[in-house]
This record gives structure tokens, sequence and C-alpha cells, in this order.
């Protein structure tokens, strides 16, 4: 069985105004993540998935990010496989956060990737 290559992204090539999907968890999440992203954590995805096609509607490209890449390619694999348009961002909020990209608290207090 042949499985075609995960279709992925340099945090540093994310357009400014993606859609970004945090697939992270509320800790994480509360600790630093992208302004303006759609937070629906990993465990909560199928139940929650309508949000995610909701998001989407109309073609748009869903940039799926978590710590590090995997739980996010995990993710991007399910959703192009639903025939969503998504790619994986390479290093997910450790390569963000390390390519000098904002993060932001819903509290105000300096983000972090935790």
């Amino acid at each position: 069985m042949n499985f075609a290559p995960l279709p992925s992204v340099d945090a540093a090539a994310v357009p400014s105004d993606s859609l970004v999907l945090d697939v992270r968890e509320a800790d994480e999440w509360a600790a630093g993540h992208v302004e303006g992203a759609l937070h629906v954590p990993m465990s909560d995805f199928v139940a929650r998935f309508g949000e995610v096609t909701e998001a989407v509607d109309g073609g748009r490209r869903a940039y799926v990010m978590c710590r590090v890449g995997g739980r996010s390619a995990q993710v991007t694999q399910y959703l192009v496989q639903q025939g969503i348009d998504a790619v994986n961002v390479d290093g997910g909020m450790l390569a963000w956060d390390g390519a000098g990209r904002p993060m932001v608290t819903d509290n105000g207090s300096p983000a972090f990737v935790l």
C-alpha cells in the first residue's frame, strides 16, 4: 500500500492570514498560540470535526500545528483523506517560535511553547 507524501510547510512560510489549526491540548494552547488560530485538541478532534469543516468551507487551506509536528501530521493525514486541503507545519510551535513568528496568550501573559 502506497501513501502519498504528507503535505508539509516550513513554519516561516505559513501566510500570516492563513487558517492555523492548533491540535495541542488546552494547557499547551494556554501557554502560547498563534493569534486567530482554531483550537481543536487532537483528543476532541472527531467530536469537533464539524468546526474544522466549517472553518475550511470555501476551500481554505488548513495549516495544522502541534508542538513538534507528530500529532499534527496524523491530523493532516486524516484531513487529506477527507478531501480537505491541509498541510502539516513542520516542527510545529517550536519551529514557529524559532522562526520568530508571533504568539499570544488569552490572558496577556508572555507566550511560550509548552
